[in-house]
């Protein structure tokens, strides 16, 4: 029984998904007013394994820290654009 559990604990971290941490910018269309990212950062941190949103009103763009193991930027664009205020990853 021990070396089933000595076995085990071995292969467990194996079998474990490693998600890495990325960021990624987002182009973010139709903010006209000073309130607006306020919206476009409430709806992009409602997604799951979304971390931190910063975004600038003046650039137009929304910088995303997400986990890559739970989300994409396709979920959070989509997020955004749900929201009113359509998003591509910047180019």
């Amino acid at each position: 029984m021990r070396r089933l559990a000595i076995v085990l604990t071995m292969l467990i971290p194996s079998m474990v998904a490693v998600a890495a941490e990325k960021n990624v910018t987002l182009v973010v269309e139709n903010m006209t007013c000073a309130t607006c990212p306020i919206t476009v950062r409430a709806a992009i941190s409602g997604v799951v394994g979304v971390k931190d949103v910063k975004v600038d009103f003046a650039k137009k763009i929304a910088v995303v820290v997400f986990d890559d193991g739970l989300t994409n930027s396709d979920k959070f664009a989509e997020a955004s654009r749900d929201a009113g205020f359509p998003a591509k990853v910047k180019e």
